[in-house]
């Protein structure tokens, strides 16, 4: 679907040589999509809803993004029958890195030694929160999918202790104490750091709020690298400020770019990256093509499809 690019139409190609028995179009216009859309088996792309009705034969939906814009799927598509995918699964080892980054530094107290070398000041007593052993520690993962089961595995390996939050367990994680949604309140208490990977859904907007901040450790720390929407950061701000926990590592916010107003640009013991945890790892849009055309060839030969969404949830 459009816009096209030299990376799409190289992968048409690409994809029509691999796999002939496709026909595959690459519209320009809303014009053009009205009149091949009626004739498509499947659509790389999003199909609106006023576009959805002329989709008479479309029967597989490759979304080209993990976590969608809020609206791709809207009540009439989840009611299609058309089986949605997604490329879950192609981030995973460079966003659990960044998350470790996260982690690795405010376990230290980097921020605080940050602002004493701008500051150009040899303070050995710089941080003003605790030291933390990862041997020691226990890390909570709330969505232990792709991005959360290289994350567990990470933590793991640092010697940290796993416990993950998960409504649809995929992963065989000997390492991980497994647990469901309706028991993450009472696990928050345990967690040294407290990592969210979920995507942004109706059940998970807005699920960091006040509350939870204030069951946490006041020595803990929440990482956000799922989705920005799923925490209210007014509440995120007031739970530092008032010492609620220790401090945050965020790539993801409820309103971006971050407005300039905002406090957290100026608390203590705050790590902020904007948005950016796969901005410049090279080798995403081949194992996006990768995905694709294994959906292709499973698709053309009958058999089910990988990376099946539930629409309704949106992932």
């Amino acid at each position: 679907m459009p816009p096209q690019d030299a990376e799409l139409r190289e992968w048409a190609e690409r994809l029509q040589n691999e796999l002939p028995v496709y026909t595959v179009v690459l519209p320009e216009t809303d014009e053009a999509v009205e009149e091949h859309l009626p004739d498509a088996d499947a659509v790389y792309g999003w199909v609106s809803p006023e576009q959805l009705p002329l989709a008479k034969n479309l029967r597989w939906l490759q979304n080209p993004a993990a976590g969608p814009f809020p609206g791709y799927y809207y009540p009439a598509l989840i009611e299609h029958p058309v089986v949605a995918c997604n490329p879950r699964g192609i981030y995973n080892d460079h966003i659990s890195q960044h998350i470790m980054m996260f982690v690795l530094a405010l376990s230290r107290g980097l921020p605080y030694y940050v602002d004493a070398q701008r500051e150009g000041v040899w303070e050995k007593d710089a941080r003003k929160s605790g030291y933390i052993d990862l041997a020691q520690a226990t890390a909570l993962i709330v969505g232990v999918g792709g991005i959360g089961h290289e994350t567990a595995r990470l933590c793991h390996q640092f010697g940290m202790k796993v416990i993950g939050v998960d409504p649809r367990w995929e992963y065989e994680m000997p390492f991980v104490e497994k647990h469901e949604s309706a028991e993450l309140d009472a696990l928050l208490p345990r967690a040294d750091f407290v990592i969210t990977t979920t995507p942004h859904t109706p059940e998970t907007e807005g699920m960091w709020h006040k509350d939870r901040f204030a069951v946490m450790k006041r020595t803990a720390y929440f990482i956000n690298i799922g989705r920005g929407k799923t925490t209210k950061l007014a509440d995120l701000v007031e739970a530092l400020q008032k010492g609620l926990i220790a401090g945050c590592g965020l790539d993801v916010f409820e309103i971006e770019p971050l407005p300039a107003e905002s406090p957290l640009w100026h608390l203590p013991n705050v790590l902020i990256t904007p948005h950016i945890a796969v901005k410049d790892a090279e080798n995403l849009p081949e194992r996006r093509f990768e995905i694709l055309l294994e959906n292709a060839r499973r698709f053309a030969d009958g058999v089910p499809l990988q990376n099946v969404v539930n629409k309704a949830a949106w992932y």
